[in-house]
């Protein structure tokens, strides 16, 4: 039985599809695509572009391995969906699916083409991914924020559109108040929402970095944060001079170029906790068959955990 919330969104879903003007354009010229069953055609994969308003920013390659395969022994179970765009099609939703076909490299997967202005093209793949559950907290309030900023939506009519409340989206946006390194920490699940609930409530920025990696290093629990976080001495302190805040932030843009690099070279989600006197790699992996991977990556001894 779906949930209350999980409703909303299909029924928003649905109200967008139908209820959406397409851009006024120029008719577009016949793209190939073979019949498959009502309202879906397959078509061919080099014909489709990525969304520009897509919310994801990363997709981990051992998860769209794992697509991959499960499309390779299962088939696909759901379309993608697209619109035309010019001469070829433009993703609404479904872009890990259409990635893994590509590595596959099957020529023609099966879409639903749906006709959608750019708002509510953002929509919908906005709601789909909030469906599947497929976003961190950073890349929904960029979705959020892109529906916003591009279309000059309010808050609240946002809220409408992807089914949530008003006081939801507006919370999930003060997430990008936070600095770069921290909603680095919370995109790769490092922290919490409610440790950065916290950490929004701690003026000083360099005071905010420094709790954010006690957090990360030492475990702490949200309470914990709390009174750290209402704790004058060991929190708020000074503020630092300029030259301090330009090394921490030249630091941090450091961390992240390595952070990019190890990512790239494992093929795994990689988060890098630095500080001047110590620090922490963090290395996410999916099972016992891809921490051997990582194993042999790093030319580590061959071993099998229980």
């Amino acid at each position: 039985m779906a949930t209350p919330q999980k409703s909303r969104l299909g029924r928003g879903l649905g109200g967008l599809i139908s209820a959406a003007k397409p851009p006024v354009t120029a008719a577009p010229a016949p793209v190939p695509h073979a019949p498959l069953s009502p309202g879906y055609l397959e078509i061919q994969v080099g014909q489709v572009e990525p969304s520009p308003y897509q919310a994801r920013r990363e997709i981990a390659p051992e998860q769209l391995t794992e697509l991959a395969e499960s499309i390779r022994s299962e088939g696909l179970l759901q379309p993608i969906v697209v619109r035309r765009h010019g001469d070829k099609y433009q993703l609404i939703a479904g872009e890990r699916r259409w990635r893994a076909f590509q590595q596959l490299k099957i020529k023609a997967i099966p879409a639903r083409i749906v006709e959608a202005s750019d708002a509510s093209a953002a929509s919908i793949g906005l709601i789909e991914n909030l469906q599947r559950e497929g976003l961190n907290a950073i890349e929904e309030a960029q979705g959020f924020a892109s529906l916003v900023r591009d279309f000059d939506l309010t808050q609240e009519t946002a809220a409408e559109r992807v089914g949530k409340s008003r006081a939801a989206v507006a919370n999930s946006l003060r997430l990008l108040s936070l600095d770069a390194e921290i909603q680095g920490y919370i995109a790769k699940n490092l922290l919490s929402v409610g440790h950065a609930k916290v950490l929004l409530g701690v003026e000083d920025p360099a005071g905010r970095a420094v709790l954010a990696r006690r957090v990360i290093e030492e475990g702490l629990s949200v309470r914990t944060t709390e009174k750290l976080g209402k704790s004058a001495k060991g929190v708020q302190g000074t503020k630092a001079p300029a030259r301090g805040r330009a090394l921490a932030a030249r630091d941090a843009a450091a961390v992240e170029s390595i952070q990019r690099k190890l990512t790239s070279y494992l093929g795994a989600r990689v988060a890098v906790i630095h500080t001047p006197k110590k620090g922490r790699i963090v290395i996410e992996y999916r099972g016992n068959e891809d921490l051997q991977r990582l194993l042999e990556k790093m030319g580590a001894e061959r071993a099998e955990p229980a």
